[in-house]
């Protein structure tokens, strides 16, 4: 095994996964730096979800490596992967998952309470994020009591609350109104600048994808390359065509 680059957080090698026999990914490899936003890209069935769950040591890699800081995530055990992703990494999900029998606050600060936080502390970052994702009116309801849009905030604010070192947001904004996508998209992305967090960001959404820093392709689980190619001049009206590689 050969370690990562220093400035990478994250890096992965040559990633192979099927999901009953047909392949997710397909030999992916990649670098995440330290502080980037990073976009993952492609239309759906691309490999983008499983990409992420690789990464974040949901899914256990079939074929390849995953390094997190120079450590080996792929060598690890189930145990040993729940804490990394307790301890290091958050993670938001296409639909909002609360725990029903908890309220607003006590999703949010579920996080920070189960790495060993105070109450107390812990409700004062959770009331915070809810405030910035403007659902801090909210705080004492039970999920059934909210509309979708407002249970993905809660989410959204429970994944920032521990600063994590990484951040996966898998189509984070996708149940979202536009008014509210950029909101919450303004709020992630400045979060996760003023905090050095590292953000992982699926989307099949350009607007979502061109507030990232960097982004990679997927299609068909390979990492492809899009040339623009410009317009026919003596064709009117001709759109530009685009080449995968």
């Amino acid at each position: 095994m050969v370690a990562p680059p220093d400035n990478d957080v994250l890096w992965a090698r040559t990633l192979h996964f099927k999901h009953n026999g047909s392949p997710a990914l397909n030999g992916v490899s990649l670098g995440v730096r330290v502080g980037e936003i990073l976009a993952v890209t492609g239309p759906r069935g691309s490999g983008k979800t499983t990409l992420l769950q690789c990464l974040a040591g949901l899914l256990p890699t079939q074929r390849g490596e995953v390094w997190f800081n120079s450590t080996p995530v792929h060598t690890m055990g189930p145990l040993t992967r729940e804490r990394l992703r307790r301890d290091r990494f958050g993670w938001i999900d296409p639909a909002p998952l609360l725990v029903p029998e908890l309220n607003v606050w006590e999703n949010a600060a579920l996080p920070l309470m189960l790495r060993g936080t105070g109450r107390r502390r812990a409700k004062a970052t959770a009331l915070e994020w809810l405030e910035r994702l403007d659902i801090g009116d909210c705080a004492r309801k039970r999920p059934y009591a909210l509309v979708q849009a407002e249970r993905q905030r809660v989410a959204i604010a429970r994944a920032l609350a521990p600063a994590p070192t990484v951040l996966f947001a898998d189509e984070p904004t996708a149940p979202l109104h536009s008014a509210d996508r950029a909101h919450v998209l303004r709020t992630l992305t400045t979060a996760a600048r003023s905090h050095g967090i590292t953000v992982v960001l699926a989307t099949d959404d350009a607007d979502t994808a061109a507030l990232a820093d960097r982004t990679v392709a997927l299609r068909d689980g390979r990492r492809v390359h899009t040339v623009h190619l410009p317009p026919v001049a003596e064709t009117e009206g001709r759109a530009a065509c685009s080449l995968s590689v």
